[in-house]
C-alpha cells in the first residue's frame, strides 16, 4: 500500500480523513454518554486532523474528487452534526413541546450544514483553495455551536430559546453569501 499515491482510497490525506470520521463517531458515542467534554476534546482534534488533511492532500499532491466528497462526509459528521448533538442533548428542557421545537431549529441547522457542503463540493475542484469561503464554512459553524454550550453550561448566561435563535441563525449563515477568509 502506498500511501502517496494519489489513487489509493487509503492514501495518508484520506487516512488522516477517515480518523477524523472515527473521532466524531467516538464523540457521538460520549455525547450518549452525557460526557460532553470528552466528545468536545474530540471534536477538537477531528478538527485539527480536518486542517491536516488538506495540508498533506495539496503538499503530495493527492488531491481528488474521491478525497473532496470524503472530506465533506467527515465535516457533516464532526462539525455538524456532532456539535448539535451535542449542544441539544446539553440542553434543559421544560417540556416535551419545547424540546421539539427547539429540536427542529437544530434539524434546520444539520440541514443547512449538509446543503453547504454539497455546494461546496458541486463547486470546488480537487486540490484548489479560493481566498474566501462564500457562507460561514462548517467547522466555524461547530465552534459558535461550542461557544453557545460555553455560554449556557459555563457562564449561564443564555436559556435555551436564546440558543435556539442564535443556532437558527448560524444555519442561515451558513449558506449566506458572507465572505469569510480562507486561513
Amino acid at each position: 500500500m502506498n500511501l502517496f499515491d494519489k489513487n489509493n482510497h487509503f492514501n495518508l490525506a484520506n487516512l488522516i480523513t477517515f480518523a477524523n470520521v472515527s473521532l466524531g463517531v467516538v464523540a457521538l458515542y460520549f455525547v450518549t454518554q452525557k460526557q460532553f467534554l470528552v466528545a468536545i476534546i474530540l471534536a477538537w482534534i477531528a478538527g485539527a486532523l480536518d486542517i491536516l488533511d488538506g495540508k498533506i492532500a495539496r503538499k503530495f499532491n493527492l488531491s481528488t474528487e474521491f478525497g473532496v466528497e470524503l472530506d465533506s462526509f467527515a465535516d457533516f459528521l464532526s462539525f455538524v452534526i456532532m456539535p448539535a448533538f451535542l449542544l441539544y442533548y446539553s440542553l434543559e428542557f421544560n417540556s416535551n413541546i419545547e424540546a421539539f421545537i427547539i429540536g427542529l431549529i437544530f434539524i434546520y441547522y444539520i440541514i443547512s450544514g449538509l446543503r453547504r457542503l454539497v455546494n461546496f463540493n458541486l463547486n470546488t475542484n480537487a486540490g484548489e483553495v479560493s481566498r474566501y469561503f462564500i457562507g460561514v464554512p462548517t467547522p466555524l459553524g461547530a465552534i459558535l455551536l461550542w461557544v453557545l454550550y460555553l455560554l449556557y453550561h459555563t457562564f449561564g448566561v443564555i436559556n435555551e430559546w436564546v440558543v435556539a435563535i442564535f443556532v437558527a441563525l448560524i444555519a442561515y449563515l451558513l449558506n449566506s453569501n458572507i465572505k469569510i477568509p480562507h486561513p
